[in-house]
């Protein structure tokens, strides 16, 4: 298989709870229901490109030799993502998320890396070949630290586009970042990495501007229902999203970064990638689960159609 687009980074079980609100510290709240559902930040954005792109997507990662990996690849299997470089081991179990979601839709998240912390420079390596047919690399930060900034270096080095959703949130070294095409970061992300507070529109123009000086090409802050803020050749521009009733915003931020691969693999400018990628997302809050809730590319295209 020759991809268009690789992802590099986690797969996840979720394990879902559902409540009226989410407890304090100390506190204990009754559940409406539990869910288990495919999940992980790598898995969840290559079912994403490959449901909503046309393009071919292949996902390089890691799972435990346990009940769970069958579940992730199976749904990557039917979401029709190349696992050719998928390794089961025996070393760690799969990887698990335990998320809890509240009644206007918003997450908390702890996850465990489990296998996903196995990544290593030797995974990149064996990846090479699928890496220097592709045209996008996608990245997170839920496997190592340093085999992301690897993958990056090889990616660069074969002339591929690099995407990176600098997801759990930390501070980056300006090496990586100057090595990085796009960058999208929520607002909390944004925070981080820039030290500013990110709250609205205008304070996101700050931080995306901000991460461009810092040196990455292009950078996307990602608001939700509010759209995007994009900088890119010394110009700021505001992408409006939709406004949905959320279900449940668990990988909304996955399923952007899966629509912007994708869109970016049809040849679409950023701005347009950006508008099909808030599509994507905002279809995705309507629905339960990470992966379940991806929408197609038809769902996608219709839904725009209609004006959202």
């Amino acid at each position: 298989m020759k991809p268009d687009i690789v992802v590099f980074g986690s797969l996840n079980v979720d394990f879902v709870v559902r409540t009226s609100r989410r407890p304090a510290a100390g506190e204990t709240v009754l559940g409406t229901s539990f869910q288990v559902h495919p999940g992980g930040k790598g898995a969840n954005q290559a079912v994403a490109a490959a449901k909503a792109g046309r393009g071919k997507v292949a996902l390089v990662g890691k799972v435990g030799n346990d009940p769970f990996s069958a579940t992730l690849l199976d749904s990557l299997s039917k979401a029709g993502v190349c696992l050719d470089l998928m390794e089961r081991t025996s070393d760690a179990p799969t990887g698990t998320a335990c998320i809890t979601v509240d009644d206007h839709g918003e997450n908390s998240i702890i996850v465990v890396p489990g296998a996903n912390a196995l990544c290593s420079r030797k995974d990149v390596d064996a990846a090479r070949p699928l890496l220097r047919e592709a045209k996008i690399l996608l990245v997170q930060l839920e496997i190592p630290f340093d085999t992301v900034v690897y993958a990056v270096q090889v990616a660069r080095e074969m002339g591929v586009t690099i995407i990176l959703d600098p997801a759990p949130a930390r501070p980056l070294p300006a090496e990586l970042l100057s090595t990085v095409d796009i960058i999208t970061p929520n607002e909390h992300e944004a925070s981080v990495l820039t030290g500013r507070e990110v709250v609205d529109i205008q304070s996101a123009r700050v931080a995306a501007a901000d991460l461009t000086s810092r040196g990455a090409r292009c950078a996307v802050v990602k608001l939700g229902a509010r759209g995007v803020v994009l900088s890119q050749n010394n110009t700021l521009d505001h992408i409006p999203g939709f406004e949905v009733p959320a279900t449940d915003t668990t990988a909304a931020g996955d399923a952007f970064a899966g629509g912007l691969a994708a869109a970016l693999v049809e040849g679409r400018s950023l701005g347009e990638a950006c508008f099909f990628a808030n599509a994507v997302a905002a279809l995705s809050v309507t629905k339960p689960g990470a992966q379940s809730s991806m929408p197609c590319r038809e769902e996608v295209e219709e839904f725009i159609f209609k004006g959202g």
